[in-house]
């Protein structure tokens, strides 16, 4: 069966360079970017249910953009003022960048790992082991910094600032994929919830991640391309190849 049309269960690119639309244009097939899934901000009334008081931790530790935003959002509506000495670690750069839409850059003390991984921030929150930290977190984390802070006895403790719940589809809304593409656990889910008598059929499954892979397989679906792996180091390769292999069938047939 030729594939036309592929939902890519993430928010639309916000760049028209994306490699999604270059396939779009090359394999002459249609993008849709829907997600499964979509985040929403716990309240201050849940938030504070936790019994965990901002004001009493000297370093925040971010590891995605979007705890960034539910910080500053949960210290607006519950009226905390964050000093200048609040020091901040971040799993990477860009989340480090990214401060900025809320601080003062230059003026912060911010830590960031320059590979992406948290465990490679641990000799600098060592040297501030006198500080108490603060994990900021979706309720689907996985706990591994948890885990890592835990075995390195950083003082340390975890707050859930934003949780992950099924975007829902509407009834009128068209479900008319050649192609399904998650990225996440949680996505598949969301087509079991959405969909509870979903039949895959001919329909191209593809999950980018382990986990993922897993969710999939353990739902019933028939997973037909798998990300990253040595051939597709991204989701965009993985999909690209699959469609120039199986133009190249139709074409031998």
């Amino acid at each position: 069966m030729k594939v036309n049309k592929i939902l890519i269960s993430q928010p639309k690119p916000s760049s028209e360079k994306s490699p999604y639309y270059e396939i779009a244009s090359k394999h002459s097939v249609e993008m849709v970017f829907r997600p499964f899934i979509k985040v929403e901000g716990l309240s201050a009334k849940d938030f504070r249910a936790q019994k965990v008081a901002i004001p009493e931790h000297t370093a925040i530790i971010f590891t995605a953009k979007t705890a960034i935003d539910h910080f500053f959002r949960l210290c607006e509506e519950m009226r905390i003022n964050i000093p200048d000495t609040q020091k901040y670690f971040c799993a990477s750069e860009s989340i480090a960048n990214y401060l900025q839409k809320y601080i003062i850059y230059r003026k912060r003390k911010i830590f960031f790992s320059k590979t992406g991984k948290l465990v490679d921030l641990l000799p600098s929150m060592l040297k501030h082991k006198e500080d108490r930290y603060l994990l900021a977190v979706s309720d689907v984390n996985t706990g591994s910094e948890a885990r890592l802070l835990t075995e390195n006895k950083i003082n340390f403790d975890r707050a859930v600032m934003y949780r992950t719940v099924s975007n829902d589809f509407g009834p009128d809304e068209a479900f008319d994929y050649d192609m399904l593409v998650f990225f996440s656990p949680q996505g598949i889910e969301s087509l079991k919830t959405n969909f509870p008598e979903f039949e895959q059929g001919d329909i191209v499954v593809a999950t980018f991640g382990a986990s993922t892979t897993k969710a999939a397989k353990d739902a019933g679906l028939r997973v037909d391309i798998e990300a990253p792996s040595p051939a597709a180091p991204s989701m965009t390769a993985a999909i690209d190849n699959y469609l120039a292999e199986h133009a190249a069938v139709s074409i031998g047939a």
